[in-house]
């Protein structure tokens, strides 16, 4: 915990973030400076609360009352050896996740939860400030030999956890550039990609090898790992996008909503001169919002994200449609605490602008005589026990030049390695692992190509678990921590 009093004397406070009009002239994170006496006070707002609710609400069981009673202490070695005890890339989580251990904090009952997120990321960037974070490379190796395919952040986790163990990991990317959904899935304003490049070198100093445009099924032989490891892991992500089988779909300006940020994020790594071997495929073909009516399609996140690179673009307006019900500005009665809150969310691209709407379907893409999108017919609908149904007379065509298709993804891609690998899949089309083993018991996965799509933060906690299971596969036992033990080697 805190202060005793922490919570009656501090009230939550957040940094400032810049301007929208200023920020949406760059991609650069949009948050200001916060004082360390202001992180030390919001680490004293944590209550001596008996059953502490956040360990369950964060999917890697972090130690959030103990590293914050740390910080409010101003032990920062102390707070960063506790919050790495369970995350290894609270640098990631501290700007992107959307933080379920707040959602669960007791004092969020009646009043504003703890600044949880923010205090981790402070704890992780004054580690690096300060020289805490170092390379920790094994001090004896095991001679085994595993190879981790995806380099998102199941498949970091998992590589890092692997390489603790003593095992030879390489991490295999069939992207130029290694990250994953962190490198291309998240706009820069929300997380810089020097923060993954700063992680990797700690990684690359601790052994870890990466190998990159190795797209494992196609030029890289799913044979030559398996002859060449003791064990794969599987990270490959949840990456074939749900789409909408609606007339016109196949008119020019319709476009899934990763296709527009993973490309918007290799031009800005581009402006940046980070793409040294880039090839331009992702260029050849720009999706631009500027000077367009672009309506995103899908309420979240990534949504939201595009919203975002939208306006960075210049787009003429931007709207976001969600085929469900507004949800209320407050927890409803059947949404009790500590549940997920299921309310209104504002993210800071909503307030950079854009027009929000409920409880819309899409009938229809209109296009004009040179078969590019104009328009798209909607209808508003109306929710019951039985599904939705359209509400006679709201039918109309609103202007769009710009559809971003951003309503999830459905499973990982099937053909080449999947396929190649013979591996059972369960009834969603994901890579079916019981305990992250496969049906091949020398390959295991984790993250979103095991779980579906799903958060960061889960795919950190997969990533870690899914290690330990493939340690003890190759040793009989391992001395990695399970999300568990873990917590009661540091309540002791």
């Amino acid at each position: 915990m805190g202060a005793v009093d922490g919570f009656l004397k501090y009230d939550r406070e957040l940094p400032s973030s810049r301007d929208p009009k200023q920020r949406i002239g760059d991609y650069k994170e949009i948050y200001e400076p916060f004082a360390e006496e202001k992180t030390n006070n919001q680490a004293a707002r944590c209550m001596d609360c008996g059953i502490p609710f956040c360990h369950n609400g964060c999917p890697l069981g972090n130690q959030i009352p103990d590293f914050n009673d740390a910080v409010y202490k101003q032990d920062w070695e102390a707070a960063y050896d506790i919050l790495t005890s369970t995350n290894n890339f609270p640098e990631f989580t501290g700007r992107i996740c959307p933080a379920p251990c707040e959602a669960s904090c007791v004092l969020g009952i009646h009043k504003p939860p703890v600044a949880i997120e923010h205090i981790e990321k402070s704890i992780i960037e004054m580690a690096f400030e300060k020289g805490y974070v170092k390379a920790n490379p094994p001090k004896t190796r095991t001679g085994k030999s595993v190879a981790v395919v995806g380099s998102g952040p199941a498949g970091l986790a998992a590589a890092q956890q692997l390489n603790k163990a003593g095992h030879n990991v390489t991490v295999f990317e069939r992207a130029e550039r290694i990250g994953g959904l962190l490198r291309l899935g998240i706009p820069d304003f929300k997380l810089e990609k020097w923060t993954i490049d700063r992680r990797l070198k700690v990684m690359e100093e601790e052994g870890i090898n990466f190998k990159t445009n190795a797209n494992v099924g196609e030029n890289i032989s799913v044979e030559s790992l398996k002859s060449d490891f003791d064990a794969i892991m599987l990270a490959g992500g949840s990456t074939v996008p749900r789409g909408l089988p609606l007339p016109g779909k196949d008119l020019e300006g319709i476009h899934f909503a990763m296709d527009f940020l993973s490309q918007q994020n290799n031009r800005v790594s581009e402006a940046k001169n980070e793409l040294v071997n880039h090839k331009g495929e992702t260029l050849e073909a720009p999706i631009m919002a500027t000077g367009k009516n672009v309506v995103v399609i899908g309420g979240g996140d990534t949504g939201s994200d595009c919203v975002g690179t939208s306006n960075r673009h210049g787009a003429k307006s931007v709207t976001q449609i969600e085929l469900l019900s507004k949800p209320p500005d407050s927890r409803a009665v059947h949404n009790p605490w500590p549940e997920w809150p299921m309310t209104l969310k504002t993210s800071t691209s909503h307030e950079e602008g854009c027009s929000r709407d409920w409880a819309v379907l899409t009938k229809e893409f209109i296009g004009n005589d040179k078969g590019e999108l104009a328009g798209m017919k909607i209808v508003r609908i109306e929710w019951g026990e039985k599904g939705f149904k359209e509400v006679e007379g709201t039918e109309e065509v609103i202007p769009c030049e710009l559809a971003l298709i951003a309503a999830g993804f459905v499973h990982p891609q099937q053909e080449g390695m999947i396929e190649q690998l013979e591996l059972d899949l369960d009834e969603r089309g994901n890579v079916k692992a019981d305990n992250y083993q496969t049906s091949d018991k020398d390959v295991f996965a984790a993250g979103d190509m095991r779980r579906g799509q799903s958060l960061v933060v889960w795919a950190i906690s997969e990533g870690r678990e899914a290690a330990r299971a493939l340690d003890i596969h190759l040793m009989g036992s391992s001395l990695l921590p399970s999300k568990q033990e873990s917590f009661f080697k540091l309540q002791s």
